[in-house]
């Protein structure tokens, strides 16, 4: 599993330069994981997948801090401007404990956001009432194949065992340097998943629920930075009530949003 750590301010340089350097902006594929990833919490690693580089870019922020977002490539751009950019297509799975944690500790205020968790709702026939889980996601619609589902499963597994305080672990190993291989596995596997399942539901969803999926998006990461926010609890779960009249009068601003809408 390829993947590498980002722990220096000039392998964010060179970071930050692969993504600004490519004509088209890219699809940016992130997730994160810490210690109570939250506002009461560590962001110990970021991890980035920019297709169609197979690579997975292991962000240090517990290492490197505010260096992480504030460093910046050739051409002046940060990667706090990409998180921040309504240009740069970012595509996270549940965007509200990441985006939670980032604002919090580092005041970033992510843009142009698509969330799968929300894409996926939108494209069931049946919607139901609770949305899904990353790893039911992936069983279900991943297409993996039995064989790199068992060797996912395995990664996963490992990976939980070492930091998974119900299985013997203790989170705070998020935070020790080097980071294992098997953490790093962890890590890069679930963002390597992501483009398959955007890719499934991008085809599903209809046109009308892509124009409210972004709106949705968008209200979970306002909520997120509201002094109330909570992100712990059955609350979490349960699904948006899409309703037309509620988005008429909302502008799509996510790029990639806006192409699903031509398709039918």
């Amino acid at each position: 599993m390829a993947s590498l750590i980002i722990d220096t301010v000039e392998s964010v340089r060179d970071l930050v330069e692969q993504i600004e350097s490519v004509t088209q902006k890219p699809l940016i594929f992130i997730d994160l994981e810490g210690v109570d990833l939250s506002r009461d919490g560590v962001i110990a690693i970021m991890q980035i997948l920019v297709p169609p580089n197979p690579v997975v870019q292991l962000i240090d922020v517990h290492t490197l801090g505010k260096e992480a977002f504030d460093t910046s490539g050739p051409g002046g751009q940060t990667l706090r401007g990409i998180l921040e950019s309504k240009d740069y297509p970012k595509v996270f799975f549940d965007v509200r404990n990441d985006s939670d944690a980032m604002y919090s500790h580092y005041q970033i205020s992510l843009g142009g956001v698509i969330d799968l968790q929300l894409l996926e709702f939108a494209s069931r026939s049946q919607k139901g009432r609770f949305v899904k889980g990353l790893a039911k996601c992936i069983s279900e619609d991943g297409s993996l194949g039995w064989t790199s589902f068992q060797k996912w499963q395995k990664t996963k597994d490992e990976g939980q065992r070492l930091f998974a305080p119900e299985k013997g672990g203790n989170y705070g190993v998020f935070l020790e340097r080097p980071l294992s291989a098997a953490l790093q596995d962890y890590c890069a596997q679930d963002v390597l998943v992501m483009p398959k399942l955007l890719a499934v539901y991008g085809r599903r969803v209809p046109s009308h629920l892509a124009m409210q999926t972004n709106a949705e998006t968008l209200a979970r990461v306002v909520l997120s930075q509201s002094a109330n926010f909570n992100g712990k609890g059955r609350h979490m779960a349960i699904g948006p009530s899409f309703a037309w009249n509620r988005y008429v009068s909302r502008i799509l601003q996510c790029p990639f949003l806006s192409r699903l809408l031509d398709k039918n």
